[in-house]
């Protein structure tokens, strides 16, 4: 069986990508999976730099730390990416896809060919435009987006190689970041629109990241929030944050492998997360 593609896409920057995807890598990894990550965007490749950093914090503390191997994908074809995704994800169980915040052929043909699509979005409708428009007064659907569309026909040809080729089903997950800033009222409108949307597109709703400061902090060592012995003394917002991507791993319901006896002490660390 390949490894199952788990890409993290928006069209919009901002929302989280990056950081969200790095810390589902290493969260998988403490769960003893094997897991390959691919850097979309040559440009920033936040998420290569961010694992950069993590070997580079590997090799001057003297600690080896769970975690994907890596590549920032810098081909001019579909082909080259196939390649790529062919040499790095062989043997994982896992193989995770960083996109642009941009329309991107290379993005675009990761996001129709996952297994599991999360797409990460603030709350507000400037980012539910990205998969949705609404009536301005009534905040009911009026239209897909392109990129909704986009999913829409893709998961449907997936759904019937099923059936054909004994392909997966594609999982679409939306995922709500930054929800505690956003005004009651407004809240319950996106509520409303992401529950009447998702109901014609079949997209799965789940909890994202609140806290952006702590993730910001991280970036420089390449930690995350998993590297419980190495982070020092955590303080509340830490804490919270933990807990919501304990949530956020739960809710993307991935096929996790299960674990020999040796590393049920390594993947405590997630279960125990507060």
């Amino acid at each position: 069986m390949s490894a199952h593609r788990i890409v993290f896409a928006n069209e919009k920057g901002g929302t989280g990508k990056s950081t969200t995807a790095v810390h589902i890598a290493v969260a998988l990894a403490y769960r003893g999976a094997r897991v390959a990550a691919i850097d979309l965007d040559p440009r920033q490749r936040t998420l290569h730099r961010y694992l950069e950093n993590r070997a580079e914090t590997e090799r001057r503390r003297t600690i080896s730390l769970p975690g994907p191997r890596f590549a920032v994908f810098e081909g001019e074809s579909i082909e080259e990416l196939e390649a790529l995704t062919a040499e790095i994800g062989a043997g994982t169980d896992f193989l995770i896809f960083d996109t642009p915040g941009r329309d991107d052929p290379y993005a675009r043909h990761a996001a129709t060919s996952a297994d599991t699509l999360v797409t990460p979005l603030n709350d507000s409708f400037v980012d539910f435009d990205l998969i949705g428009q609404v009536d301005a007064e009534t905040f009911k659907i009026r239209r897909l987006s392109f990129y909704a569309e986009l999913i829409w026909e893709a998961r449907k040809k997936r759904a019937m190689a099923t059936i054909t080729d004994k392909k997966r089903e594609m999982d679409w997950v939306v995922v709500r970041n930054r929800t505690q800033h956003v005004e009651a009222r407004n809240q319950r409108r996106l509520e409303g629109a992401l529950t009447e949307l998702s109901k014609r597109v079949g997209f799965r709703v789940a909890g994202g990241l609140s806290e952006r400061v702590v993730y910001r902090e991280l970036f420089p060592s390449g930690l995350t929030l998993l590297d419980k012995g190495h982070l020092g003394e955590l303080g509340t917002s830490h804490l919270v944050a933990r807990q919501e991507l304990r949530t956020l791993l739960a809710g993307l319901n991935l096929p996790l492998p299960a674990l020999p006896q040796a590393e049920l002490a390594l993947a405590g660390q997630i279960a125990a997360l507060s």
